[in-house]
């Protein structure tokens, strides 16, 4: 079996804002599966089993796609653009007429031998031009909603970054058969994914041989080792494109609901958020392994708990909230230092002008957001509940890492699997870190692990590169989204 390592990486600080809907989405789901009336959903390991046969997906005509796809420049682009974009549609169905939306940016420096990284945003349902315009990707947007500055810490300096909108509803992506937005579970989810990949490599062949990442945050902790499964798999059986994967990260992944929900709940409490009468009653009322057995009180606690917060930032709750967007002085260049807490009102604005749809060569959409360890959302003791209930044995011991002489946040490595925080980060790193999120990821790339000390050098220490058992990446258990 391929070696794959699954570096998760979290946040360093803790954080509910009207604003922030890629946390909000999750909420939802959250809040979903506590109801009385939650629907009833198809686990991961019933949907998707491990049958050695494997049927050819579709693929489509590509020749000469890739030319047309490229971004000649983005309006309100800052001058001294180093690198080559791309953005357009991949047909994943050409019977239903459903097609996945994505970005690619190169890298500026040897793009011909840096790696391949997939980037998926979460939600459900949210879009991965939240990470390319707001995270990770080498711009952002001004507080015009029209302009738009350079990120110093993109994660293009490193490796070749393609965003996928997925799937099929959510910002650009589109089906002409209604029901697929009625019908996008986790499994039909990871298989568009998949065919997407596969008919992408065919538009850009140079990289069918590249090493392949797939990273994303929030409730990728499903698409992405959902889709890492079917690589692999895949990769097993088929006679078509075998994709060269080589790992995965999860930033402030949801993966198991048991786990996640205790850890909400304890991170909660334990920051100050929960009164002790309320966090005692959710533990009392709510039974995190099948919420179907629980009391009707569970519910209504939960309501208490979201109250008892009050009005402030879920992806980071010492942040400052966007109180009145309309009245915020929109001149000046943006610092990529300070992230605009009216971050998500800048981008749409950006996003839904009609000269930048065209340059992205979108069609015309109305487009939104979705259809650390100071993240309240998906918090540290979620992450390490769900990587305690591996019993994986430890390579490294609970260590903190450094960066410029400072704490850069702290890891512990497992046989497989890296868990890493990073000090001062909401729920989407790069957007509060981006320096400290680039160097982790500068790491992970290179299967080294940051630096121990202030005064060890940049690489840090290598990283043992052990076996990951593809049955890990199955998600068994693992609910999925309807």
């Amino acid at each position: 079996m391929k070696k794959v390592i699954a570096a998760i990486c979290f946040l360093a600080l803790f954080g509910l804002s009207n604003a922030d809907t890629q946390a909000n989405k999750l909420f939802e789901l959250l809040k979903t599966k506590i109801s009385r009336n939650q629907p009833v959903g198809d686990t991961w390991s019933v949907l998707d089993d491990s049958i050695d046969e494997y049927s050819p997906v579709y693929i489509g005509a590509q020749e000469g796609m890739a030319q047309l796809d490229k971004i000649s420049t983005l309006p309100g682009q800052p001058e001294g653009v180093d690198f080559d974009q791309y953005s357009g549609y991949v047909t994943v169905d050409p019977s239903a007429g459903r097609a996945l939306f994505y970005y690619f940016v190169e890298s500026p420096t040897d793009s011909s031998t840096k790696p391949l990284v997939l980037w998926l945003n979460g939600g459900p349902g949210c879009s991965s031009m939240i990470g390319a315009m707001a995270e990770l990707g080498p711009f952002r947007v001004n507080s015009d909603g029209k302009t738009l500055f350079r990120n110093n810490y993109a994660w293009n300096n490193v490796a070749n970054v393609l965003f996928l909108e997925s799937p099929a509803g959510v910002g650009f992506s589109y089906s002409n058969t209604t029901s697929d937005y009625d019908n996008a579970g986790d499994k039909k989810t990871a298989d568009d994914a998949y065919i997407f990949i596969v008919n992408w490599l065919e538009r850009f062949p140079q990289y069918k041989t590249r090493d392949f990442y797939i990273t994303g945050e929030s409730y990728a902790g499903h698409y992405v080792p959902q889709l890492a499964y079917k690589i692999l798999l895949n990769n097993k059986n088929t006679n078509q494109t075998v994709i060269n994967i080589k790992g995965s990260a999860i930033g402030n992944a949801w993966i198991d609901d048991e786990t996640t929900y205790k850890g909400l709940f304890d991170h909660w409490w334990t920051h100050a958020l929960n009164s002790d009468a309320t966090h005692d009653a959710i533990i009392k009322y709510c039974n995190f392994s099948n919420f179907s057995s629980s009391t009707d009180m569970c519910e209504d606690t939960f309501d208490k708990a979201i109250d008892e917060m009050g009005d402030i930032d879920i992806y980071n709750i010492y942040a400052p909230i966007c109180l009145n967007y309309d009245q915020k002085n929109a001149s000046g260049t943006g610092s990529i230092n300070v992230f605009d807490p009216c971050w998500e009102d800048i981008l749409i604005s950006y996003l839904n002008d009609s000269v930048v749809q065209k340059a992205f060569h979108a069609r015309p959409t109305s487009w939104d957001t979705c259809s650390g360890d100071t993240d309240a959302v998906v918090p540290i003791t979620s992450s390490r509940y769900s990587i305690n209930s591996l019993n994986l044995p430890i390579e490294t011991a609970w260590r903190p890492w450094y960066l410029n002489k400072e704490v850069g946040g702290y890891l512990e490595a497992y046989k497989g699997l890296l868990l890493i925080t990073v000090r001062g980060a909401g729920h989407t790193v790069p957007s509060y870190q981006p320096q400290r999120a680039l160097a982790l990821f500068s790491s992970f790339l290179g299967g080294t692990l940051p630096p121990p000390s202030a005064t060890t050098n940049v690489m840090g220490t290598p990283a043992k590169i052990t076996t990951f058992p593809a049955e890990h990446f199955a998600g068994k258990g693992h609910e999925s989204c309807r």
